[in-house]
């Protein structure tokens, strides 16, 4: 969100994107990739940002209800290593989202 790493917090985690970044510079670098065929929202930060609409529910919601064969943007879990007991916990993200994922990025590669 910020294009930029924001420095670590007192328990030494990621601090928060820097709320100045995505409105000053996601819309000028889209215009510069007119091709676009698919965006990936990256944890809670980014889709806070683009769907507003859907902040309300957990990242975990969103990707167990996103289209990964034709969604135009799609939701994704942080790969963060304080993740790994979500991912522990969820481990349908790996073996269901991940392939179709792959498969979704090799079509889209492919064409």
């Amino acid at each position: 969100m910020g294009f930029c790493f924001p420095g670590l917090d007192a328990k030494g985690g990621d601090l928060p994107p820097r709320a100045e970044c995505a409105p000053l510079w996601h819309a000028k670098v889209q215009a510069l990739l007119p091709n676009l065929r698919l965006v990936i929202l990256i944890g809670s930060y980014a889709v806070r940002y683009y769907l507003p609409q859907l902040a309300r529910l957990s990242v975990r919601d969103l990707v167990l209800q996103a289209d990964f064969e034709r969604a135009a943007v799609l939701p994704l879990v942080h790969p963060s290593p304080r993740n790994k007991l979500w991912l522990k916990q969820n481990p349908w993200f790996e073996s269901a989202v991940i392939p179709k994922l792959r498969a979704r990025l090799q079509a889209i590669l492919q064409r």
